[in-house]
């Protein structure tokens, strides 16, 4: 262990274990303001309005965490690329956090001061935590520097629950459509002696509603916790394992003739998970108190991908030579066809790509399929600590929080691409010999190395205060600054050394980020604030590896030794006003964040290929409105977000399935242009949410919510001027906008017995969330269809065809349950 971190321990544990043996053992509500992720998030306490959830309204929506975001939270939009319920890209104004390896994470996560973006990418996996043990859920908006890395556009803290704040004991059990199952199981309390108990677990199953997509997840969570008048001290401890399968995107004519088809299978995540955390609060005197935490955690991903070898697209793939055949005999295999054998009479060619795979000479050719394997290590560890000081300075009243923190974390990933053959159900069959995996030995003057071997090593160091200051009763300003040195240390074992081809670099990142806020209050039923805040992220590893346009990489499966990219850097400038009547609560709000040196993700095809770049300037802006209250039996909200995504600089990338790409003909590759004022993929410039909620009488809740989105341009669109032709380019290269209704009734026939019902997507809507610009390898049969063009030949390649595909949203769904609570 690291000396910096084992000081945070040492100092941590002392603090707490000294200041606990004077204390009075009396449990007492220690209330602490909410400005850093250690601290409960609270309204006005941030820079920036936060929007918080409860368990019980979590519960009451009768889904997922990422669902209740999806569906009730202002601002939230989902890309469904994976088409997992476990799996989603979370969305809020434009950034992201998800669960690819990949994505360009511009949102951190937190559970009880932890920060749940993993070492290895910063991604975000929705399905390791724990459901049942959520206590409330925190979105914070804007470029809060105390939130530090990732918090480009936002954070989101988890805080989870214990024996004092949730005692009894909780059983729900619910039956959907696709054959869901889900279990939940809670129990807490006081155990006497000051101690408190919880304990909690979820289990998930389905078939999923495409084709190949079952899944399996559980969870469980535990807290041990002790608390008197001046100090609380809790020990938590979580562990997940989950089985998920996503079909991803498909292609536009293959999706209308079946929208629950796959376009390759498999699409495998495992994911072993485990969080120890203690996290402790002292109350030195009235106005003196200090928060720490220290936590490890250890997570194992492995992934299982058959994938579209789209070097394969623009190759005859069909009639086995003579030495093939001579290979094909020796190895023993029968059945191929002497002569003759060609895309009309063979859909789903094979045999060239076993006798490839032999001879050792073009399987990267060959083989239309490729089995793409990762593995995943990650451990971590660290410690934050931090000082509150109330105090009154000239007669004005003073808050000021000083804290430091230190992460360590390492990561292993391997992984391997093994040549193979697509087969009619659209699965991928290895093939094997000398040949099979893509290694760059082949006799190919386009064989390609696909190994990896990486050791990453990352640490991060942040200092980081706020002082929130009564300027007078009614208005009160925060000054927060944070200062974060990341460093990362990548280590190829394939190609150590460094220099062409070698993965090793040590790279080292500082950023000093500051904010501003105000918040004026002048009665109970009005109020403004307004901000400025900036914020920053440093390259992950997978992006520093991965960001030369000339050797694109299939992300997650491969990497190349590049340039370090620049970190990001936010700035967020946010302001509103808000009020209270009769019942009623009401917030309209303008935001601006433009990045500096944002990192993109440039994607060549379906697969993945593509790479990393800084661009210039990007910006996110807007306009929100929220309403919301109760009156009588009737509750409702409505959230509208107008967002406007633009690149703000310049910029030329690679367009392979853009028609207005500057390739030499139709359906060759090219690049595109990006001009200033062009639309961000992926991002709608309109997001309204409505719920009403009605209690007939005391033991009947009923519900109907919408969620409406306008439409998104397609990731390989960036310049937003794709215009489909029929033949070469197919589809329109953006979604169009939707909306989606769910409705809810539960029942409570006696205390503690409620039986619930769930209509998601009541009018049963097709729609897609995300779309991808990218060469097709169907034809409109749904065979496998190589060189779809005879002619023109260029330089030796042949056109492709390019269509759109897309993420498609799920259908109709019935879901019926019961919780009990004693």
């Amino acid at each position: 262990m690291s000396r910096a971190l084992l000081l945070a321990s040492a100092a941590t544990v002392a603090i707490f274990c000294a200041n606990a043996a004077h204390a009075q053992e009396q449990p007492a509500d220690i209330v602490v303001t909410a400005q850093t992720p250690l601290a409960d998030v609270g309204e006005g306490a941030l820079p920036f309005p936060a929007q918080t959830a409860s368990d019980e309204q979590i519960e009451a929506s009768h889904g997922t965490l990422t669902d209740y975001l999806r569906r009730m939270t202002g601002g939230v939009f989902v890309n469904d690329v994976q088409n997992n319920p476990l799996q989603p890209d979370i969305n809020y104004r434009g950034f992201t956090a998800s669960p690819l390896l990949g994505t360009p994470q511009g949102l951190s996560v937190y559970m009880d001061g932890v920060r749940l973006n993993q070492p290895f990418g910063d991604v975000v996996s929705w399905d390791l935590i724990p459901k049942s043990a959520i206590r409330s859920v925190s979105l914070v908006p804007g470029s809060n520097p105390l939130f530090g890395r990732n918090s480009l556009g936002g954070a989101l803290s988890v805080r989870t629950k214990d024996g004092l704040s949730d005692p009894g004991v909780e059983l729900e059990a619910s039956l959907g459509s696709f054959r869901r199952r889900t279990l939940e199981a809670q129990a807490g309390g006081a155990i006497g002696g000051g101690f408190d108990l919880f304990a909690s677990g979820d289990y998930f199953r389905e078939r999923g509603w495409r084709q190949f997509s079952p899944s399996e997840a559980g969870q469980g969570f535990g807290k041990l916790g002790w608390s008197n008048v001046t100090t609380r001290i809790a020990l938590s401890g979580s562990y997940a394992d989950t089985d998920l399968n996503g079909n991803g995107l498909q292609e536009q004519r293959l999706l209308a003739a079946d929208r629950t088809s796959a376009y390759t299978k498999p699409d495998n995540t495992r994911n072993r998970a485990g969080l120890v955390n203690l996290t402790g609060r002292h109350m030195f005197s009235d106005t003196v108190s200090f928060s720490g935490n220290l936590f490890w955690r250890k997570i194992k991903t492995r992934t299982f991908n058959g994938d579209i070898n789209d070097d394969a697209l623009g190759e005859n793939v069909y009639q086995p030579s003579a030495a093939e055949r001579a290979a094909l005999t020796a190895a023993g295999i029968t059945g191929f066809p002497l002569s003759g054998e060609t895309q009309a009479n063979t859909p789903f060619p094979r045999f060239r790509c076993i006798a490839n795979a032999l001879l050792n000479s073009e399987p990267n050719e060959k083989c239309n399929g490729l089995i793409n394997r990762s593995a995943t290590d990650q451990q971590e560890r660290g410690a934050t600590g931090e000082f509150t000081l109330n105090s009154s300075i000239g007669g004005v009243a003073n808050r000021f929080t000083f804290g430091v923190g230190y992460v360590d974390s390492r990561a292993d990933f391997i992984q391997t691409s093994q040549f193979g053959y697509l087969t009619s159900d659209r699965g991928i069959v290895a093939v094997t010999g000398p040949g099979a995996f893509a290694d760059g030995t082949q006799d190919s003057e386009n064989a390609f190395d696909a190994r990896v071997d990486l050791h990453g090593h990352t640490t991060g160091f942040s200092v980081y205060g706020v002082d929130s200051i009564d300027l007078s009763p009614s208005l009160k300003i925060d000054l927060s600054g944070r200062f974060d040195r990341t460093t990362i240390h990548n280590r190829d074992r394939i190609t150590p050394g460094g220099g062409t081809g070698s993965l090793d670099g040590d790279h080292r990142f500082d950023k000093l980020n500051p904010a501003v806020a105000l918040t004026w209050s002048p009665s109970a039923s009005f109020g403004a604030d307004a901000a400025i805040a900036q914020t920053s992220r440093a390259p992950s590893a997978i992006e520093l590896g991965c960001s030369d346009p000339e050797s694109p990489c299939r992300l997650p499966n491969a990497l190349a030794g590049d340039p370090p990219l620049k970190q990001v850097v936010a700035t967020t400038v946010e302001a509103g006003i808000r009020g209270t009547r009769s019942g009623i609560a009401w917030r309209l709000g303008v935001f601006r964040t433009v990045n500096r040196n944002d990192i993109m993700f440039v994607a060549d095809d379906a697969s993945g290929f593509g790479y990393f770049r800084n661009f210039g300037r990007t910006r996110r802006q807007g306009v929100e409105a929220d309403l919301g209250g109760t009156v009588g039996p009737v509750r409702f909200s409505g959230h509208y977000t107008f967002l406007d995504a633009t690149y703000r600089s310049a910029e030329i990338v690679g367009g392979a399935g853009n028609s207005s790409n500057d390739g030499p003909a139709p359906g060759f590759e090219g690049d595109i242009e990006i001009a200033r004022g062009d639309h961000i993929p992926l991002v709608p410039r309109h997001i309204a949410k409505a719920s009403l909620g009605w209690d007939p009488v005391r033991q009947v809740s009923l519900s109907l919510d919408m969620i409406a989105v306008s439409g998104v341009y397609a990731r390989g669109n960036e310049n937003n001027a794709h215009q489909p032709d029929g033949i070469y380019y197919l589809g329109e290269g953006r979604t169009r906008g939707y909306a989606v209704f769910n409705a809810g009734v539960e029942v409570r026939p006696v205390k503690g017995l409620a039986l619930f019902a769930q209509v998601s997507n009541v009018l049963d809507k097709d729609y897609a969330t995300a779309a991808q610009l990218a060469a097709t390898a169907f034809d409109t049969k749904g065979n496998f269809a190589a060189r779809p063009f005879a002619a023109p030949v260029i330089d030796g390649e042949r056109p492709l065809q390019g269509s759109t595909f897309y993420a498609p949203g799920a259908p109709r769904s019935v879901e019926v349950g019961a919780r009990f609570r004693f």
